[in-house]
């Protein structure tokens, strides 16, 4: 997740999906790193572009990005929009798919 300090959204995330995220199938899929979007990235997210928006929710399995939530559209959405992310992850039923693209 990358906020910045004063984002009303980001605030709204907190108070609505913040305190059940991590007892979630969602949040155990996808641990929360919060990251503010000021400072350096850590050396394993270095490949990302947090974006200019917060919050910006960022799903990277491997080093690789493979989705974002730009904004916290609702907590409706917010689940709807994560539930698609997850979807993409690599598991033992769903490998990776090759890169490139068309």
């Amino acid at each position: 997740m990358f906020e910045q300090a004063g984002c009303e959204w980001c605030a709204a995330w907190n108070r609505e999906i913040g305190p059940i995220y991590p007892k979630t199938e969602e949040g155990r899929s996808a641990p929360l790193r919060r990251l503010d979007i000021f400072q350096p990235l850590p050396d394993d997210l270095a490949n990302i572009v947090p974006g200019r928006f917060t919050p910006t929710f960022v799903l990277v399995e491997n080093g690789r990005e493979i989705g974002r939530i730009r904004g916290y559209p609702g907590e409706d959405f917010f689940w709807g929009l994560l539930g698609e992310l997850i979807e993409k992850l690599e598991t033992p039923e769903r490998p990776a798919e090759p890169a490139g693209g068309a």
